[in-house]
Parts: structure tokens; sequence; C-alpha cells
């Protein structure tokens, strides 16, 4: 029963995240080297899966090593400068044959429809075009770059209509310019430049590697776009694999998009795990912060009932009603990560008597331990602090040493403010502590 009990509960967990991603506009990159993967069949599959939840799918493909084999073949070396492929009229000739041998193995991919595979019954159409007007980028440096160019504008009216026909839109980097020539593109670039277009709710780059910290080895679950920049910076010798990515990242959020997906794509069900999925398996930037601490709203009472639901029923809080709180929302904060309430507290105060009573603190079970209740504490300090208070009060009945280890001292009933003593339950038998505080 254990597999079945895991599924059911993962399943419904991932049920708020197909109603959000239904009928919204997700751009998803990857590059050649995902293409010619033994395993690149997976990703078509989860792809058919996406489209299939009602996601408007846009694929930009990447050719880079399907150039390199082309020109490999005809004994002409490589060239690139700054990262940047020099594309002479031998290169974009294998460019033209790259893009269009890959564009007709994903289509041959997706319309795949055989019986006792992932892909029975999909249907999926595919469509492709000169979405991509772009110029050259001449020369810098002293550099000829040929026929490799930059995205001068994307026709994303053409794209939509696509989209709104049920098809899913697959891009090469390739570009064309009103006189008919054609030029090299990157990938990162074109992805990035469609999703700005579109307006989509998502850019993913299916990435190379995981974006870790060089210093210490570990996922970076998510940055903003200030700290990206930081984090390039501080390691500028960081892998391409990662430094493109994370450049098209910002570039693309600094443009309005919410956020951006950074999946190791050599991870199974990489994909699946990053969108249905709390916490996800890559690494999400976004222009502003992904989890937030912030004052309550309203809006917050269905979440904090959740959320302190289980510590009610557990004996940890005291029993709260919808109506008590939300007459008293102004004195609680909440912290806030992907839309769920993750953390609350609420501080009650009382201006006049220079004392605020800490209530219903509580930490969802998969975020503890993580310095959140720390980071509620210390708000909390900071709003008593505002509000020049001289004493904060604590009942709790099974906490005591958590806040005791922050420096709150034991007390006793008859050192309570009167107010506070005439909401005193002894039946709960609440331990009292109490701090002062400058």
């Amino acid at each position: 029963m254990e597999p079945q009990n895991s599924f059911v509960s993962w399943f419904r967990d991932s049920s708020p995240y197909i109603h959000a991603h239904r009928n919204k506009t997700f751009v998803i990159s990857f590059g050649g080297e995902a293409v010619l993967a033994d395993d690149f069949d997976h990703h078509v599959h989860d792809f058919a899966l996406l489209n299939s939840l009602g996601i408007r799918l846009v694929l930009v493909h990447g050719i880079r090593p399907q150039i390199d084999q082309r020109l490999a073949k005809l004994d002409v070396p490589a060239r690139f400068h700054n990262n940047l492929r020099i594309t002479d009229d031998v290169a974009l000739q294998c460019v033209k044959e790259a893009a269009g041998l890959v564009r007709v193995e994903i289509e041959a991919l997706l319309s795949m429809g055989l019986a006792n595979s992932p892909m029975a019954g999909a249907k999926i159409k595919v469509a492709s075009g000169n979405f991509v007007v772009a110029k050259p980028i001449g020369v810098i440096d002293g550099i000829d770059y040929c026929h490799t160019g930059e995205v001068r504008r994307i026709d994303g009216a053409a794209i939509h209509q696509q989209l709104d026909q049920d098809n899913v839109v697959l891009i090469s980097p390739v570009g064309y310019s009103p006189s008919g020539e054609v030029f090299n593109l990157s990938a990162e670039q074109v992805a990035t430049a469609v999703s700005i277009a579109l307006k989509a709710e998502k850019l993913v780059l299916l990435t190379e590697q995981g974006c870790c910290n060089p210093d210490n080895g570990e996922q970076i679950q998510q940055m903003t776009t200030a700290e990206a920049d930081a984090f390039l910076q501080q390691h500028p010798d960081i892998s391409t694999d990662i430094g493109l990515p994370l450049k098209a990242a910002m570039q693309s959020c600094q443009f309005g998009i919410d956020r951006v997906h950074l999946i190791d794509r050599t991870i199974d069900g990489a994909l699946l795990l990053e969108l249905f999925s709390r916490d996800g398996i890559g690494t999400l930037i976004s222009s502003t912060a992904f989890e937030e601490l912030r004052p309550a709203t309203l809006n917050d009472i269905g979440g904090i009932l959740e959320l302190i639901k289980p510590l009610e029923q557990q004996g940890k809080l005291a029993k709260r009603t919808r109506e008590k709180i939300e007459m008293e929302i102004a004195d609680y904060i909440v912290i806030e990560r992907d839309g769920l309430i993750i953390g609350c507290t609420a501080l009650h105060p009382d201006v006049q008597g220079r004392f605020g009573a800490i209530a219903c603190l509580a930490v969802h079970v998969d975020y503890q331990g993580s310095a959140r209740g720390n980071r509620m504490l210390e708000y909390v300090y900071h709003r008593a602090a505002e509000l020049k208070l001289k004493k904060l009060f604590v009942l709790s009945t099974q906490t005591m040493h958590w806040f005791i280890e922050r420096g709150f001292l034991s007390s006793d009933i008859s050192d309570l403010p009167d107010q506070l003593k005439a909401l005193y339950n002894p039946q709960r038998n609440s331990k009292i502590l109490c701090k002062d505080i400058a």
C-alpha cells in the first residue's frame, strides 16, 4: 500500500500546479546535446504530457554539437570567439543541415502514438516557421562573424496563432532577414527573445549540469536576478553550461518574465519534478524573492488555518476560529513560498501598556530546521521596537525551550499584565515566558 499512498499523495499535491499551469505559455529551451542523448525520448514524453495538461508549449532547440559533427566530417575546424561561432559559408551550410535534421527528428518523436507507450493517443500537432527575424552581428573587435546573427524581432502574433490552434511550436536557432539571408543564432538568445515577445509565464532552460555553488558543490534552489548577477561576478570562470543560461534568465526576468527555471536535463523526470512539486529540483530565477516574509492579509486566512490546524490538534497551539484570526489579521505575519503559507506568527501589542504577546508561531513541517522561526522572531522584535514596547510575553505548552534558547525567561502568572491574565486558560496550563527588549 505504501507505493499507492505515495502516488496518491504526490498526485494530490501536484493538482494545484496542474490547475495553475493550464492555458499558460511555457518556452522550453534545450541544447543539441540533449537531442543526441539516448534518453531524449524521455524529454519528448514529458513535453507531450505538458501539452496534454493544457500548457501552451514553445520548444527552442540548439544544434551546436550537430554543426561540429558536420564540420569535422569536412575536416573544417569549428571557429569561436567570445563563445560565439564564426559562421562562414561552409559553417552556414552545416547550420542549415543540422537545423533541418534536428527539427525533423523532434517532429518525428512528437508524432509517435504507439500503444503501451507514454505517447499513446497524444496526437500532437507541431508547427515550425520563420518566426525569428534576425540581423548580422557584423564585425566586433576586428572579428568578422560572417553569418552569425542576433535576434532582431520575434513574430509573436504568428506564434500565438499556432498556440491558439493547440499546436506545439518548434523553433530552431536560425533567423531570417527581410532580404532573405539566413543567420546562425544562439539558442539561449532565441528562447529569451521568444519568451519576452510572447509574455510567457515561464522560461525553462534544460541545462547540461545543475546550477551549483562552486564553493561547496551544493545545489542552488533559487536566486533573484540581483543575486544571480552577483554570483556571476563572484565566479567569472564558471562553466558556460551554467553561465549562458543564467544570463538568459536574468535578461528574461528584467523584461517581465516572472520565473525562469534552470533544470539539469540529465535527471530523468526533472522537468515534471520542477513544475509539479512545491520545491522542485532545479534553480529558480526571479526578479523578486521566491519566498517572502510579510504582513498577513485577509487572503492569507485560509492558508494560516491550514498551517496551524495540525498543531492545534496536537495541542501545541490554542484553537483559533476564522473570525478571531480575521479580527486580528493586522497582528499576523506570514512566510509565503510559491503561494503557500509555510510560516506564521502574531504579535498582539498593547501600546499603552508597552508590552506585547507573541502567539501562533508555526512553521510547516516540511520547512522546519531552516531558521524560518528565527526570521519571524526577528521581525517581531523589529515590530515591537517600532511600537516602543518594553516586554514580550509567550504562553507555550511544548516549545518553551525554543524560546528559552532565544533569551526568554520562565515567569509566573502573577507577572502577566491584567489583560493577559484575563485570557489565560488554566486547562491548557501553558508555561509563561517573558523577555525584556530595548
